[in-house]
């Protein structure tokens, strides 16, 4: 059964680039998440980057694809994840499904640093797609500056 959960873990090329390559996940997006408005000259106000992941829960769970976003985050950072820096670039899980967020709080419990952890976990309140050239960027461009080490972006490939 296929349902869907965003990850945010700063700059969403490189979060796809990883999740896109997770067994069970069916299909990514590149987007921002849990913003107030977005205006004619591109500025999304409040949103965070992050990527619309369909997963066949018959072969992943939630919680899996929890764990593995916490591969390439550093969940101790506030509004930033390498060179990128913002509000834009925080760390965060969200959903329209109260069980996925129940998954995240339960997996963040625990873990022995839960107090230091800084990431989101809310309720999905508006998605809005990347443009054409930022989705699957890291395919087009490899050379392109990722915060996450390539041997982490190749690691579930095939």
């Amino acid at each position: 059964m296929n349902e869907v959960i965003y990850l945010a873990g700063g700059c969403l090329w490189g979060v796809q680039a990883f999740v896109k390559t997770l067994p069970g996940v069916v299909e990514t997006e590149a987007g921002r998440a849990n913003g107030s408005t977005h205006d004619l000259d591109g500025q999304y106000d409040g949103y965070v980057e992050c990527v619309k992941t369909i997963f066949d829960s018959n072969k992943v769970s939630a919680k899996d694809l929890i764990g593995h976003l916490f591969e390439i985050i550093d969940p101790y950072s506030r509004n930033q994840q390498g060179e990128d820096i913002g509000p834009k670039y925080r760390t965060g899980i969200y959903s329209e499904q109260a069980s996925h967020l129940e998954e995240a709080k339960e997996y963040i419990q625990d873990r022995s640093d839960r107090i230091r952890v800084v990431v989101e976990v809310l309720p999905l309140t508006n998605f809005v797609p990347s443009a054409e050239e930022h989705q699957d960027r890291l395919d087009k461009y490899p050379d392109d500056y990722c915060h996450i080490p390539k041997k982490l972006l190749q690691k579930y490939n095939a």
